[in-house]
Protein backbone atom coordinates (compact mmCIF):
# COMPACT_ATOMS: atom_id res chain seq x y z
CA UNK A 1 0.00 0.00 0.00
CA UNK A 2 1.30 3.46 -0.91
CA UNK A 3 2.66 5.36 2.07
CA UNK A 4 0.79 8.54 2.98
CA UNK A 5 3.00 11.60 2.40
CA UNK A 6 3.37 14.21 5.09
CA UNK A 7 1.88 17.64 4.39
CA UNK A 8 4.03 20.77 4.73
CA UNK A 9 2.42 24.23 4.84
CA UNK A 10 4.83 26.87 3.48
CA UNK A 11 4.01 30.46 4.46
CA UNK A 12 5.94 33.28 2.73
CA UNK A 13 4.92 36.49 1.02
CA UNK A 14 7.69 36.19 -1.60
CA UNK A 15 6.89 34.01 -4.61
CA UNK A 16 10.55 33.21 -5.28
CA UNK A 17 11.04 31.84 -1.77
CA UNK A 18 7.96 29.65 -2.15
CA UNK A 19 9.20 28.26 -5.47
CA UNK A 20 12.57 27.43 -3.91
CA UNK A 21 10.95 25.60 -0.98
CA UNK A 22 8.55 23.75 -3.28
CA UNK A 23 11.54 22.59 -5.32
CA UNK A 24 13.27 21.31 -2.18
CA UNK A 25 10.25 19.62 -0.59
CA UNK A 26 7.90 18.39 -3.32
CA UNK A 27 9.81 15.19 -4.06
CA UNK A 28 9.09 13.85 -0.54
CA UNK A 29 6.18 15.88 0.79
CA UNK A 30 2.85 17.36 -0.25
CA UNK A 31 3.35 21.14 -0.18
CA UNK A 32 0.54 23.59 0.58
CA UNK A 33 1.19 27.31 0.09
CA UNK A 34 -0.02 30.48 1.84
CA UNK A 35 1.29 33.95 0.94
CA UNK A 36 0.06 35.75 4.06
CA UNK A 37 -0.60 35.06 7.73
CA UNK A 38 -4.40 35.15 7.53
CA UNK A 39 -4.45 32.45 4.85
CA UNK A 40 -1.93 30.40 6.85
CA UNK A 41 -4.16 30.42 9.94
CA UNK A 42 -7.15 29.28 7.85
CA UNK A 43 -5.22 26.49 6.10
CA UNK A 44 -3.69 25.26 9.35
CA UNK A 45 -7.20 24.64 10.68
CA UNK A 46 -8.61 23.11 7.49
CA UNK A 47 -5.71 21.08 6.07
CA UNK A 48 -4.06 19.97 9.33
CA UNK A 49 -0.50 19.97 7.96
CA UNK A 50 2.14 17.85 9.67
CA UNK A 51 4.53 20.81 9.83
CA UNK A 52 4.52 24.54 9.01
CA UNK A 53 7.44 26.55 7.54
CA UNK A 54 6.62 30.12 8.50
CA UNK A 55 8.35 33.31 7.34
CA UNK A 56 8.73 35.99 10.03
CA UNK A 57 8.83 39.18 7.98
CA UNK A 58 5.44 39.51 6.26
CA UNK A 59 3.16 42.56 5.84
CA UNK A 60 -0.11 43.01 7.81
CA UNK A 61 0.37 39.91 9.99
CA UNK A 62 3.98 38.92 10.65
CA UNK A 63 5.10 35.39 11.47
CA UNK A 64 5.03 35.93 15.22
CA UNK A 65 1.39 37.05 15.19
CA UNK A 66 0.51 34.29 12.74
CA UNK A 67 1.92 31.69 15.12
CA UNK A 68 -0.04 33.20 18.02
CA UNK A 69 -3.26 32.84 16.01
CA UNK A 70 -2.41 29.27 15.00
CA UNK A 71 -1.81 28.33 18.65
CA UNK A 72 -5.18 29.78 19.72
CA UNK A 73 -7.12 27.18 17.73
CA UNK A 74 -7.66 23.67 19.10
CA UNK A 75 -7.32 22.14 15.63
CA UNK A 76 -3.90 23.64 14.93
CA UNK A 77 -2.29 24.44 18.26
CA UNK A 78 -0.04 21.35 18.30
CA UNK A 79 1.31 21.55 14.75
CA UNK A 80 5.13 21.97 14.83
CA UNK A 81 6.29 25.27 13.32
CA UNK A 82 9.68 26.22 11.86
CA UNK A 83 10.50 29.89 11.46
CA UNK A 84 12.36 30.78 8.24
CA UNK A 85 13.81 34.28 8.32
CA UNK A 86 16.65 36.57 7.37
CA UNK A 87 16.57 37.92 10.94
CA UNK A 88 19.27 35.76 12.48
CA UNK A 89 19.96 37.65 15.72
CA UNK A 90 19.58 35.74 18.98
CA UNK A 91 16.75 37.96 20.26
CA UNK A 92 14.58 37.21 17.21
CA UNK A 93 15.27 33.50 17.59
CA UNK A 94 14.39 33.62 21.29
CA UNK A 95 11.12 35.42 20.52
CA UNK A 96 10.13 32.72 18.04
CA UNK A 97 11.00 29.88 20.37
CA UNK A 98 9.15 31.53 23.25
CA UNK A 99 6.01 31.63 21.10
CA UNK A 100 6.23 27.88 20.56
CA UNK A 101 8.25 27.40 17.39
CA UNK A 102 10.22 24.15 17.43
CA UNK A 103 13.05 25.35 15.16
CA UNK A 104 14.49 28.51 13.65
CA UNK A 105 16.26 28.41 10.26
CA UNK A 106 18.08 31.48 8.97
CA UNK A 107 18.00 32.56 5.31
CA UNK A 108 19.76 31.85 3.05
CA UNK A 109 19.44 28.19 3.95
CA UNK A 110 21.03 24.99 2.70
CA UNK A 111 18.43 22.67 1.07
CA UNK A 112 19.87 19.53 2.64
CA UNK A 113 19.83 21.17 6.08
CA UNK A 114 16.15 22.09 5.69
CA UNK A 115 15.27 18.56 4.58
CA UNK A 116 17.21 16.99 7.43
CA UNK A 117 15.59 19.19 10.08
CA UNK A 118 12.12 18.53 8.67
CA UNK A 119 12.76 14.78 8.55
CA UNK A 120 14.02 14.72 12.14
CA UNK A 121 11.06 16.76 13.37
CA UNK A 122 8.50 14.60 11.57
CA UNK A 123 10.08 11.43 12.92
CA UNK A 124 9.97 12.91 16.43
CA UNK A 125 6.34 13.95 15.90
CA UNK A 126 5.45 10.48 14.65
CA UNK A 127 7.10 8.84 17.67
CA UNK A 128 5.41 11.29 20.02
CA UNK A 129 2.00 10.72 18.41
CA UNK A 130 2.52 6.96 18.51
CA UNK A 131 3.44 7.09 22.21
CA UNK A 132 0.38 9.23 22.91
CA UNK A 133 -1.79 6.77 21.01
CA UNK A 134 -0.35 3.87 23.01
CA UNK A 135 -0.75 5.78 26.27
CA UNK A 136 -4.36 6.67 25.44
CA UNK A 137 -5.03 3.05 24.51
CA UNK A 138 -3.55 1.84 27.81
CA UNK A 139 -5.59 4.42 29.68
CA UNK A 140 -8.72 3.16 27.93
CA UNK A 141 -7.86 -0.43 28.89
CA UNK A 142 -7.26 0.57 32.53
CA UNK A 143 -10.53 2.54 32.61
CA UNK A 144 -12.40 -0.42 31.11
CA UNK A 145 -10.88 -2.88 33.59
CA UNK A 146 -11.60 -0.51 36.48
CA UNK A 147 -15.21 -0.21 35.39
CA UNK A 148 -15.45 -4.00 35.08
CA UNK A 149 -14.12 -4.40 38.62
CA UNK A 150 -16.52 -1.77 39.90
CA UNK A 151 -19.44 -3.56 38.26
CA UNK A 152 -18.27 -6.90 39.67
CA UNK A 153 -18.03 -5.39 43.15
CA UNK A 154 -21.49 -3.89 42.76
CA UNK A 155 -22.90 -7.29 41.77
CA UNK A 156 -21.16 -8.88 44.77
CA UNK A 157 -22.60 -6.34 47.19
CA UNK A 158 -26.05 -6.55 45.62
CA UNK A 159 -25.95 -10.34 45.97
CA UNK A 160 -25.03 -10.05 49.63
CA UNK A 161 -27.94 -7.66 50.05
CA UNK A 162 -30.26 -10.23 48.49
CA UNK A 163 -28.99 -12.77 51.02
CA UNK A 164 -29.99 -10.40 53.80
CA UNK A 165 -33.49 -10.19 52.29
CA UNK A 166 -33.92 -13.97 52.44
CA UNK A 167 -32.99 -14.11 56.12
CA UNK A 168 -34.67 -10.95 57.38
CA UNK A 169 -38.44 -10.96 58.00
CA UNK A 170 -38.52 -7.33 56.90
CA UNK A 171 -39.36 -7.13 53.22
CA UNK A 172 -37.18 -6.45 50.26
CA UNK A 173 -39.27 -3.31 49.84
CA UNK A 174 -37.79 -2.03 53.12
CA UNK A 175 -34.32 -2.49 51.66
CA UNK A 176 -35.20 -0.74 48.40
CA UNK A 177 -36.95 2.13 50.15
CA UNK A 178 -34.05 2.82 52.50
CA UNK A 179 -31.69 2.56 49.54
CA UNK A 180 -33.60 5.28 47.70
CA UNK A 181 -33.67 7.52 50.77
CA UNK A 182 -29.92 7.12 51.27
CA UNK A 183 -29.36 7.93 47.60
CA UNK A 184 -31.42 11.12 47.82
CA UNK A 185 -29.73 12.17 51.06
CA UNK A 186 -26.31 11.66 49.49
CA UNK A 187 -27.34 13.70 46.45
CA UNK A 188 -28.62 16.46 48.73
CA UNK A 189 -25.38 16.56 50.76
CA UNK A 190 -22.84 16.08 47.95
CA UNK A 191 -21.98 19.81 47.82
CA UNK A 192 -22.38 20.45 51.55
CA UNK A 193 -19.07 21.67 53.06
CA UNK A 194 -19.25 19.06 55.83
CA UNK A 195 -19.84 16.18 53.41
CA UNK A 196 -18.13 16.98 50.09
CA UNK A 197 -14.95 15.27 51.32
CA UNK A 198 -16.89 12.01 51.71
CA UNK A 199 -19.50 12.29 48.94
CA UNK A 200 -17.04 13.44 46.30
CA UNK A 201 -19.06 12.94 43.13
CA UNK A 202 -22.12 11.33 41.56
CA UNK A 203 -20.07 8.13 41.49
CA UNK A 204 -19.84 8.26 45.29
CA UNK A 205 -23.59 8.83 45.53
CA UNK A 206 -23.91 5.53 43.69
CA UNK A 207 -21.49 3.91 46.17
CA UNK A 208 -23.69 4.93 49.10
CA UNK A 209 -26.83 3.72 47.32
CA UNK A 210 -25.19 0.38 46.43
CA UNK A 211 -23.96 -0.09 50.01
CA UNK A 212 -27.28 0.73 51.67
CA UNK A 213 -29.00 -2.68 51.24
CA UNK A 214 -26.16 -4.25 53.23
CA UNK A 215 -26.74 -2.31 56.43
CA UNK A 216 -28.40 -5.32 58.08
CA UNK A 217 -26.28 -8.07 56.48
CA UNK A 218 -25.14 -9.09 59.97
CA UNK A 219 -28.62 -10.46 60.67
CA UNK A 220 -27.63 -13.56 58.69
CA UNK A 221 -25.74 -14.54 61.86
CA UNK A 222 -28.75 -14.20 64.19
CA UNK A 223 -30.70 -17.37 65.00
CA UNK A 224 -34.22 -17.68 63.57
CA UNK A 225 -36.06 -17.80 66.89
CA UNK A 226 -34.81 -14.30 67.63
CA UNK A 227 -34.68 -12.84 64.12
CA UNK A 228 -38.17 -14.06 63.22
CA UNK A 229 -39.84 -13.60 66.61
CA UNK A 230 -43.19 -11.90 65.93
CA UNK A 231 -43.35 -9.95 69.19
CA UNK A 232 -40.99 -7.75 71.16
CA UNK A 233 -37.62 -9.17 72.17
CA UNK A 234 -36.59 -9.83 75.74
CA UNK A 235 -33.55 -7.99 77.13
CA UNK A 236 -31.31 -10.99 76.50
CA UNK A 237 -32.67 -11.47 73.00
CA UNK A 238 -32.18 -7.80 72.28
CA UNK A 239 -28.52 -8.04 73.33
CA UNK A 240 -28.05 -10.90 70.87
CA UNK A 241 -29.86 -8.97 68.13
CA UNK A 242 -27.61 -5.97 68.71
CA UNK A 243 -24.64 -8.12 67.71
CA UNK A 244 -25.74 -7.93 64.07
CA UNK A 245 -24.02 -4.57 63.62
CA UNK A 246 -20.58 -5.95 64.45
CA UNK A 247 -21.32 -9.18 62.56
CA UNK A 248 -22.19 -7.24 59.41
CA UNK A 249 -18.98 -5.26 59.65
CA UNK A 250 -16.92 -8.42 60.11
CA UNK A 251 -18.64 -10.15 57.17
CA UNK A 252 -17.97 -7.28 54.78
CA UNK A 253 -14.42 -6.59 55.86
CA UNK A 254 -13.53 -10.27 55.99
CA UNK A 255 -15.09 -11.20 52.65
CA UNK A 256 -13.16 -8.53 50.77
CA UNK A 257 -9.91 -8.17 52.71
CA UNK A 258 -7.92 -9.61 49.80
CA UNK A 259 -9.21 -6.90 47.47
CA UNK A 260 -7.50 -4.00 49.20
CA UNK A 261 -9.23 -0.66 49.72
CA UNK A 262 -12.55 -0.33 47.94
CA UNK A 263 -14.81 2.65 48.68
CA UNK A 264 -18.07 0.74 48.21
CA UNK A 265 -17.02 -2.00 50.63
CA UNK A 266 -15.71 0.54 53.12
CA UNK A 267 -19.00 2.47 53.02
CA UNK A 268 -21.06 -0.74 53.32
CA UNK A 269 -19.01 -1.88 56.32
CA UNK A 270 -19.37 1.53 57.98
CA UNK A 271 -23.13 1.46 57.43
CA UNK A 272 -23.38 -2.04 58.88
CA UNK A 273 -21.55 -1.27 62.10
CA UNK A 274 -22.70 2.31 62.58
CA UNK A 275 -26.36 2.68 61.64
CA UNK A 276 -27.50 2.17 65.26
CA UNK A 277 -25.03 4.73 66.66
CA UNK A 278 -26.54 7.98 67.92
CA UNK A 279 -25.35 11.55 67.50
CA UNK A 280 -25.34 11.99 71.30
CA UNK A 281 -23.16 8.91 71.83
CA UNK A 282 -25.79 6.63 73.42
CA UNK A 283 -26.07 4.19 70.51
CA UNK A 284 -24.39 0.86 69.84
CA UNK A 285 -22.15 -1.09 69.31
CA UNK A 286 -19.28 1.35 69.97
CA UNK A 287 -20.98 4.37 71.54
CA UNK A 288 -19.64 6.76 68.89
CA UNK A 289 -20.89 10.32 68.86
CA UNK A 290 -21.27 13.19 66.37
CA UNK A 291 -18.72 13.11 63.53
CA UNK A 292 -17.05 9.98 64.92
CA UNK A 293 -19.94 8.16 63.27
CA UNK A 294 -19.17 7.38 59.60
CA UNK A 295 -21.14 9.42 57.06
CA UNK A 296 -22.82 6.39 55.50
CA UNK A 297 -24.06 5.27 58.91
CA UNK A 298 -25.49 8.72 59.61
CA UNK A 299 -27.44 8.62 56.34
CA UNK A 300 -28.67 5.10 56.97
CA UNK A 301 -29.73 5.88 60.56
CA UNK A 302 -32.26 8.44 59.34
CA UNK A 303 -33.47 6.26 56.44
CA UNK A 304 -33.78 3.17 58.65
CA UNK A 305 -35.73 4.86 61.44
CA UNK A 306 -38.08 6.67 59.09
CA UNK A 307 -38.87 3.43 57.28
CA UNK A 308 -39.42 1.59 60.56
CA UNK A 309 -41.85 4.29 61.68
CA UNK A 310 -44.02 4.29 58.55
CA UNK A 311 -44.00 0.49 58.15
CA UNK A 312 -46.31 -2.02 59.77
CA UNK A 313 -44.68 -4.37 62.26
CA UNK A 314 -46.19 -7.27 64.25
CA UNK A 315 -46.07 -5.09 67.36
CA UNK A 316 -47.27 -1.76 65.85
CA UNK A 317 -49.30 -0.04 63.15
CA UNK A 318 -47.57 2.26 60.62
CA UNK A 319 -47.16 5.93 61.56
CA UNK A 320 -48.49 8.56 59.15
CA UNK A 321 -45.80 10.22 57.05
CA UNK A 322 -46.17 13.58 58.86
CA UNK A 323 -45.77 11.95 62.27
CA UNK A 324 -42.68 10.04 61.15
CA UNK A 325 -41.12 13.20 59.74
CA UNK A 326 -41.74 14.97 63.07
CA UNK A 327 -40.05 12.09 64.91
CA UNK A 328 -36.96 12.48 62.72
CA UNK A 329 -36.93 16.24 63.31
CA UNK A 330 -37.31 15.70 67.07
CA UNK A 331 -34.22 13.44 66.94
CA UNK A 332 -32.07 16.19 65.40
CA UNK A 333 -28.88 16.66 67.38
CA UNK A 334 -29.68 13.75 69.69
CA UNK A 335 -30.21 10.63 67.63
CA UNK A 336 -29.36 12.07 64.22
CA UNK A 337 -26.77 14.31 62.57
CA UNK A 338 -28.42 17.77 62.31
CA UNK A 339 -27.16 18.28 58.74
CA UNK A 340 -28.59 14.94 57.64
CA UNK A 341 -31.93 15.85 59.22
CA UNK A 342 -31.94 19.11 57.25
CA UNK A 343 -31.27 17.14 54.06
CA UNK A 344 -34.09 14.75 55.03
CA UNK A 345 -36.50 17.66 55.47
CA UNK A 346 -35.58 18.86 51.98
CA UNK A 347 -36.57 15.51 50.41
CA UNK A 348 -39.41 14.56 52.78
CA UNK A 349 -42.18 15.54 50.34
CA UNK A 350 -40.84 12.97 47.84
CA UNK A 351 -41.16 10.03 50.23
CA UNK A 352 -44.90 9.25 49.99
CA UNK A 353 -44.50 8.71 46.25
CA UNK A 354 -41.52 6.40 46.83
CA UNK A 355 -43.53 4.45 49.37
CA UNK A 356 -46.48 4.15 47.04
CA UNK A 357 -44.15 2.56 44.50
CA UNK A 358 -42.56 0.14 47.00
CA UNK A 359 -45.41 -0.79 49.31
CA UNK A 360 -45.13 -3.79 51.61
CA UNK A 361 -47.10 -6.88 50.63
CA UNK A 362 -49.92 -6.85 53.18
CA UNK A 363 -50.44 -10.60 52.83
Amino acid sequence: MEQVRAKILVVDDTKTNIEVLEGILSAEYDVIVAMNGKKAVSLAQKVHPDLILLDVMMPEMDGYETLKQIRLNEESKNIPVFFLTAKSDSQSEQTGLDLGAVDYIAKPFTPQLVLLRIKNQLEYKYQRDELKHQRDHLNDIVAERTEDLRKAMKVLLTSLGALAEYRDPETGEHIRRTQLIVQRLAQQLMNHPNFCEYIKSKEYVDYYATAAPLHDIGKVGIQDEILRKPGRLSDDERKIMMQHAQMGYDVLRGATKELGYNPMVRIAADMAIGHHERWDGTGYPRGLHSTQIPVGARLMAVADVYDALVSRRPYKEPYPHEVAVKEIIDGKGMQFDPDVVEAFIAIADELPQIYEQFKDNES
